[in-house]
């Protein structure tokens, strides 16, 4: 295997056929004499029990393709991009160690870069500050302490929602325990600079086309069960992490209007952050089969 590119990754906006495109690329690199896997880096396609909603490879799929670190979690456990960075480097290291190629799937940016580099990730709460300031949030709601946060630090409040109650919650401790100091280099989204030689494969497409696939992609999920997999999860104890679910509220309120214009807002975050990475090799898949966009991806080999 080069050194030039040991692991490929894909990464693109949901609903743009990352998981197609993998296993067409599986196929191309068996030809070769390759013995490819793929490695998902999705924060929620690691639940067990959201996998019609998270758009997890399928049984069928996975047959074509072994997929690892999916449906490894209790959709009723919390789970964090701190747990789930050394796994991504084990099933990394433990594949190229035997000779396979790894295919590292993703279309959560944080996680993505989780598994592909170093990442300098703040240090969890005591639990009397996690049980403070969550105490807070619920005395006083997220918009007062956002404005708090707001006025304390206003570098980190960037980005963060007024309603989104666990990441100002998150901040606030950080910055009663020290640690939220704007970092060098902080606004930094990627590097080239990744623990294995790596090539990264950006998928986009025409923004209608994207956002027509999207809309097509939730009437699909709904025609599968997404809306019964959420209630099964919802009544069994679904963790803070796993209701973050894209469309996992909006399906419990039965507003799939909502959970289509939700997942349009954010497939365009994704192909902005896409569009900041250095190193990464662009493809437009706009009226292209998987298998054409796959060849591509070899050839770049």
């Amino acid at each position: 295997m080069s050194d030039r590119a040991q692991v490929i990754a894909i990464f693109g906006p949901t609903g743009i056929g990352k998981t197609g495109v993998a296993i067409e690329l599986a196929d191309l690199l068996r030809a070769r004499g390759e013995d490819p896997v793929a490695i998902s880096a999705d924060a929620l396609q690691v639940y067990r029990g959201l996998e019609t909603l998270s758009g997890a490879a399928t049984q069928e799929e996975q047959a074509r393709l072994e997929h690892r670190l999916v449906g490894i979690v209790p959709a009723t456990d919390a789970f964090s991009v701190g747990e789930f960075m050394p796994l991504a480097h084990a099933e990394i290291d433990a594949a190229l160690a035997v000779g396979r190629r790894p295919i590292v799937v993703g279309g959560t940016g944080l996680y993505l870069r989780a598994a592909l580099t170093e990442l300098d990730l703040y240090p969890p709460p005591p639990a009397s500050v996690r049980a403070r300031w969550t105490e807070e949030v619920e005395r006083r709601g997220p918009e007062e302490l956002h404005k708090e946060l707001a006025e304390r630090a206003p570098w980190a409040v960037e980005g963060i929602e007024p309603t989104d109650r666990s990441r100002i919650v998150r901040a606030l401790e950080l910055l009663e325990m020290g640690e939220l100091e704007p970092r060098e280099g902080e606004s930094q989204l990627w590097t080239e600079h990744t623990r294995r030689p790596t090539l990264l494969a950006g998928l986009t497409m025409d923004r209608n086309e994207l956002y027509s696939r999207i809309d097509e992609r939730v009437d699909a999920m709904l025609a599968a069960g997404a809306r019964e997999e959420v209630e099964r999860v919802e009544g069994a104890g679904a963790s803070r992490t796993a209701r973050k679910a894209l469309g996992y509220e909006e399906l419990l309120a039965g507003d799939i209007d909502a959970m289509k214009r939700r997942t349009r807002q954010y497939a365009k975050r994704q192909l902005t952050w896409m569009r900041k990475l250095a190193g990464v090799k662009t493809i437009d898949v706009t009226g292209r089969e998987p298998a054409d966009v796959a060849s591509e991806i070899a050839a770049a080999l």
